[in-house]
């Protein structure tokens, strides 16, 4: 751990990002690095120059090992923090947080403060890093406070690295923090998520120390790299287009002659004017510290994606939101527009935001790496099957944890994973569970080498196994990769349930083989651990085997055969999703290992409920807006000027052929259109009292099905409308950049 950055193979991040940069080989170069890379990051360097030698001590151990901190340090690292801010232009602090509205908070406090004597002095002190107090009553609680109830807390979480934020001139000192209320209940995301990586500790810890690997490992990390897709318009459509403005999603276009047919766009060479963006914004995520690694084209157009190397799985959830609004903020200054949510443009591929998790003790042994004898590696294969229990058995709740008005737009479509939750192996690890399964495994499938046929192309070597982009969990290599997490949301969430739920898997095999050969306190008998292992592997792998899916996730039989074969939960909508977080199963769950507090976890499932709510409400309301004020007044324009001509036709005794069905058609479509509209507007309007799952089950039986209705005619409307006539920006028009 390095600063509260994972390692992995003994690497610090900004270590291996000078080896994948190729910049590790001259201190000249390593020089240049170091100038940019965490530039703005209160790093551990920074620390060892500016904190006496015996308080960096102290705050790595705090660090490293969760020792208190005690306040005279506090003090003098805050001064140190103080000094080190304004040295680099800061006039403020924040404490920087993550509530539950998916987005960042801060509220800025100045260094300066009157001395009494009609001057100014610099402060800030070791109570005001380690806590502050930030208006909470219009956050949201999900019932957890009144909203008169106002007093909130942050409390700094010193292993993620503190950061300078500049923007439009101003430089603000960003404290890492969580929030809770006065009650002491978590209201953001990072307070359950690092909870969870405790209980994953915890019992990781006991699985170690069963076979002995514990010596020098004094915990157990979750690591994380979450890839984060993205869509890039010109501005100037962007504010012609007032669903995009409101809802970041189009709610209405016609499919424009070249979409992503010919896949034309992915990997393809990245625009000039793309590329400039893409690396002002990487330039400001490195002096952020945020360790992005890949660039590249996404399948559809204007589509793209940036990801990281891996971090500890808290730091990689900060660094995720960082990203996201670094993209936003550099955009404009390029004359774009980034858009982030999981379906802006229908008809072609939606983003996602994979989040490739792992598990690896504090000296950097990834505990999820098979090794070359994988069949022999019980170690592996311990944690391995309490994966695949863990997601057999809460499936439906990892479902919820991406579960939202935005990803239902996408789950299930042919660019994203089914809303069935299943697990990708490959080849050699299926090959390995089956034998697991028979008995005793005897080998690992050993991977080849490719022979391309030319002598001047080298022989490369052959995987084990392919790669499944329909899977929604998919075991890539070292690492599972979660898929069906959405683009727009922070994916602290989704992870604390993967930690929690993997945490109850190894607790539960811990607790079995502690029996078998010996637990806390007690010599392990290493004779019968072997075949005690076996044993326990082969019970586990015939009981949740059912979740392993290595074929088209989006082959219509497979659906059919997940759900009546199976018995796999298939929940497609959100709103299907949403009563799991509330129900006792997650309850005791979430108790259990200390992650929410049954009030907290009832919390998430009501805002979860009120956002979807809320975000389709504003996208109805926008449709309906636009549908009246805009579409249908070109329409009725475009029926006059037929009208006109019929009639100047006729009055001249001119041949008008079909013009006349043509217009009628033409009519009938705009009447259609209109009785939509009416119709949205009356589902839309519906009391369903303070019910809010109701009222979202209503939302999603009633008023989506209006707004497609709605957007179909709209749609049909377009493609037979003037052009100089339709007033707002199209497909055809937007999915290019210049």
């Amino acid at each position: 751990m390095n600063n509260g950055h994972a390692v992995v193979d003994g690497l610090s991040i900004a270590e291996l990002t000078k080896r994948h940069a190729g910049l590790g080989q001259s201190s000249a170069a390593t020089s240049r690095v170091d100038q940019v890379f965490g530039a703005d990051v209160f790093s551990e360097r920074v620390m060892q120059q500016r904190l006496p030698r015996d308080v960096f001590k102290r705050l790595q151990r705090t660090i490293q090992h969760a020792e208190p901190l005690d306040h005279d340090s506090a003090d003098v690292i805050a001064a140190a923090m103080k000094d080190w801010a304004i040295e680099h232009g800061a006039t403020h602090y924040t404490h920087w947080f993550q509530p539950l509205t998916g987005l960042t908070a801060e509220k800025h406090d100045a260094f300066l403060t009157p001395d009494g004597h009609g001057g100014a002095i610099t402060e800030f002190s070791g109570s005001s890093l380690v806590q502050g107090e930030p208006d909470a009553s219009s956050f949201p609680s999900g019932g957890i406070r009144a909203t008169f109830e106002a007093r909130g807390y942050t409390a700094w979480d010193c292993t993620s690295p503190v950061f300078l934020n500049r923007n439009g001139g101003s430089v603000t000192l960003c404290i890492p923090t969580a929030f809770v209320s006065w009650t002491g209940e978590a209201l953001d995301h990072k307070t359950p998520l690092l909870r969870s990586m405790d209980a994953l500790s915890e019992q990781a810890m006991r699985i170690l120390r069963i076979f002995g690997t514990d010596m020098g490992v004094s915990g157990v990390v979750c690591t994380a790299g979450p890839e984060q897709e993205y869509f890039l318009i010109d501005r100037e459509h962007y504010f012609k287009r007032p669903d995009l403005m409101a809802c970041d999603r189009t709610l209405f276009g016609a499919r424009p002659p070249k979409g992503q047919q010919l896949e034309d766009h992915y990997f393809g060479s990245i625009p000039s004017r793309v590329l400039a963006f893409m690396q002002e914004a990487e330039r400001e995520l490195y002096r952020l510290g945020v360790p992005v690694k890949t660039r590249h084209n996404e399948v559809a157009p204007c589509q793209f994606e940036v990801a990281p190397l891996f971090e500890m799985a808290n730091i990689a959830c900060d660094h995720q939101m960082l990203a996201m609004e670094t993209l936003k903020r550099v955009a404009p200054r390029h004359g774009l527009q980034c858009i982030l949510h999981e379906k802006p443009f229908a008809g072609i591929n939606g983003s996602g935001k994979h989040l490739n998790w792992s598990m690896a003790t504090n000296t950097g042994v990834n505990l999820l790496d098979p090794r070359d004898e994988t069949h022999t590696n019980m170690q592996f294969l311990v944690f391995l099957c309490a994966v695949i229990r863990a997601v057999d058995l809460h499936a439906d709740l990892l479902r919820a944890s991406v579960a939202s008005a935005n990803n239902d737009h996408r789950l299930g479509a042919n660019e994203a994973p089914p809303a069935i939750m299943s697990i990708f192996l490959g080849d050699m690890l299926t090959d390995i569970i089956e034998q697991v399964e028979a008995g005793k495994p005897k080998k690992t499938m050993k991977a080849g080498k490719l022979d391309l046929g030319a002598r001047t192309l080298p022989s490369i070597p052959r995987h084990t196994g392919d790669r499944n982009r329909t899977s929604p969990f998919a075991f890539t290599g070292n690492k599972f990769e979660f898929r069906a997490v959405g683009s727009s949301q922070s994916v602290a969430w989704p992870a604390t349930v993967l930690n929690t739920i993997v945490a109850e898997s190894l607790d539960h095999l811990a607790t079995l083989l502690e029996k078998s050969v010996g637990g806390p306190g007690k010599a392990v008998d290493t004779k019968r651990l072997q075949p005690a292992v076996a044993s326990l592997l082969q019970k586990t792998v015939r009981q949740h085997k059912r979740v392993i899916f290595n074929g088209d996730g989006y082959d219509a039989a497979w659906h059919q055969e997940a759900e009546k074969k199976r018995g796999l939960a298939n929940l497609r909508s959100s709103v299907d999703a949403f009563p799991v977080i509330g129900s006792k199963k997650a309850i005791d769950l979430f108790r259990a290992y200390r992650v929410f507090t049954k009030v907290e976890t009832e919390s998430r499932e009501h805002i979860l409920v009120e956002k979807y709510i809320k975000q389709v409400m504003i996208e109805a309301e926008t449709a309906v807006l636009m549908a009246r004020t805009l579409m249908l007044p070109a329409a009725l324009r475009q029926q006059a000027e037929l009208a006109e001509v019929v009639a100047a036709c006729e009055a001249a005794d001119a041949d008008v052929g079909d013009l006349r069905g043509d217009i009628e058609r033409f009519i009938d479509l705009v009447n259609r259109f209109r009785k939509a509209i009416d119709s949205l507007e009356k589902a839309s309007e519906a009391d369903l009292g303070h019910d809010v799952l109701k009222h979202a089950r209503h939302l999603k039986a009633r008023v989506v099905p209006a707004m497609a209705d709605v957007r179909e005619l709209a749609d049909r409307l377009e493609q037979r409308v003037s052009a100089d006539l339709w007033p707002l920006p199209t497909y055809r028009e937007m999915l290019v950049i210049r």
